[in-house]
């Protein structure tokens, strides 16, 4: 079984994203900032890769946090994510 863990800190968020060649991404939205995505060069919908200070600028101005998992339920390398409301 596999489990999930959720974040604040920066750095473990980084090096989630890093570990799985993943990117900060955003999809644009009307307004400020946008919905932030990971990108891992699969995505159906357009993203826009952006840099880390504009991830965590809109991360915090919406109160995030990162929920992810490190393992498949085989053990494998998961790239489950998700942003959720603190």
């Amino acid at each position: 079984m596999s489990s999930s863990q959720q974040t604040t800190n920066h750095d473990t968020i980084k090096h989630w994203v890093r570990e799985r060649h993943g990117h900060p991404a955003v999809v644009r939205t009307e307004g400020e900032g946008g919905i932030l995505r990971i990108d891992f060069g699969e995505a159906e919908e357009k993203l826009e890769q952006i840099e880390w200070q504009e991830f965590f600028d809109i991360f915090e101005a919406n109160a995030l946090s990162f929920l992810y998992q490190d393992k498949t339920a085989d053990g494998g390398t998961s790239r489950f994510n998700k942003f959720v409301e603190r």
